[in-house]
């Protein structure tokens, strides 16, 4: 190919990678962490109490990991008809959000807001994977997961001082349905069930490392984004808070550059080195309250859960083959839903508990990347 065609081929995919990074927007950085920022204000009114906010967590993460384990076993429900009931569906959860009940009332609103967001972010990812792997592409579709963030943090910070929680979730709505207007143009295909296998999944100590330490990752980074802004809030005022989250969206749009680190170093170098990032972010707040401590925390997480996902999925299609990343994201969606459930008892007055958990966690998932890093390189697998 020319370089003529190179430069109109990439210039032709700007178009579908904004939109799909619009729905990544409203599936990920609004859809499943709007709750995050909003939490602290739910808290505040009595609405719920800190163990139910873990609980309710719990359910969006599992809806999630229900809606990505259907999709990857039966491929032919990713349609454009489930992608716009999906849409539809998480706009309208959390409208339903802003009506006052018992706690079990948004525990399921969040578990079906989870399946839709799945629906979602599958539907952009496939559109993107049909663009021919162009590295620009990807990194502006993915990295509105970050822009999403980012959007629920300015309007937590900007309305929570003057609006009820109520009010807050209407805004999260808004802006989920703004943001989705354009993914609805996306190219939605169908996917279909097969019984070709693509080759022989080798499971080696180094696969059974990586799937350890990436559902380990869902565990501690599912702590840290979901209670960061509750423990920062509960120190420093609701307004410093909401612009931590700010900051994790910040940190996350550029995640891609951890993609760019693994050209120069081996992926399982560059993924322990993510690791130990988000170890130190999630010890940061269990050791102090200085504002110092909360934006580094911010920006350590924000900068690397994006990439460790990206690194992990590579690493595990290196490792095994194209099921990889299905069992990766299933093992990572356990780990989320497990998350809140395990530190949720410990949950009192404060958040230290929690953090502490998570940074564990976290050094043992670190443990388990070392050992893929230590294990000679994948050859490359067998031609189907």
């Amino acid at each position: 190919m020319t370089d003529t065609a190179v430069a109109s081929t990439a210039r032709s995919s700007i178009a579908p990678a904004l939109a799909a990074g619009a729905g990544l927007a409203a599936a990920v950085g609004v859809g499943r962490f709007a709750y995050t920022p909003l939490m602290p204000a739910m808290v505040d009114a009595h609405r719920i109490s800190a163990h139910d906010g873990a609980l309710i967590a719990a359910a969006n993460y599992a809806g999630y990991l229900v809606g990505a384990v259907l999709l990857a076993r039966r491929p032919d429900l990713n349609s454009p008809l489930s992608f716009r009931l999906a849409a539809a569906t998480l706009v309208m959860s959390e409208v339903l959000l802003a009506i006052p009940g018992p706690a079990v009332f948004p525990a399921v609103l969040r578990l079906i807001a989870g399946v839709a967001s799945a629906v979602i972010f599958v539907g952009c990812a496939g559109a993107i994977a049909r663009l021919g792997g162009h590295g620009h592409a990807a990194g502006i579709a993915f990295g509105g997961v970050g822009l999403g963030i980012a959007l629920t943090g300015l309007l937590a910070l900007a309305a929570r001082p003057v609006l009820p929680w109520q009010a807050l979730w209407s805004g999260a709505a808004v802006l989920t349905a703004l943001l989705l207007l354009p993914a609805l143009r996306l190219d939605i295909h169908q996917g279909y069930r097969s019984t070709e296998v693509a080759g022989r999944r080798r499971s080696t100590p180094a696969w059974r490392a990586l799937l350890v330490a990436y559902s380990l990752e869902g565990v501690g980074y599912i702590v840290i984004g979901t209670f960061l802004v509750a423990a920062v809030s509960a120190h420093s005022g609701p307004t410093v808070g909401s612009a931590m989250w700010v900051i994790v969206g910040a940190g996350a749009a550029p995640a891609v550059l951890w993609g760019m680190a693994a050209r120069h170093w081996t992926p399982a170098t560059v993924l322990v080195a993510a690791l130990s990032a988000q170890c130190v972010s999630a010890a940061l707040p269990a050791l102090s309250t200085a504002l110092w401590s909360a934006i580094l925390s911010a920006v350590l997480f924000g900068g690397t859960f994006m990439g460790i996902t990206m690194l992990a999925i590579r690493l595990g299609t290196e490792l095994s083959d194209h099921r990889a990343a299905a069992t990766l994201t299933a093992g990572y969606g356990s780990g989320q839903m497990l998350g809140p459930l395990v530190v949720a008892p410990a949950i009192g007055d404060g958040y230290t508990a929690a953090f502490v958990t998570a940074t564990a966690v976290l050094i043992a998932a670190t443990a388990a990347a070392v050992i893929v890093a230590r294990m000679p390189e994948p050859s490359a697998p067998p031609n189907p």
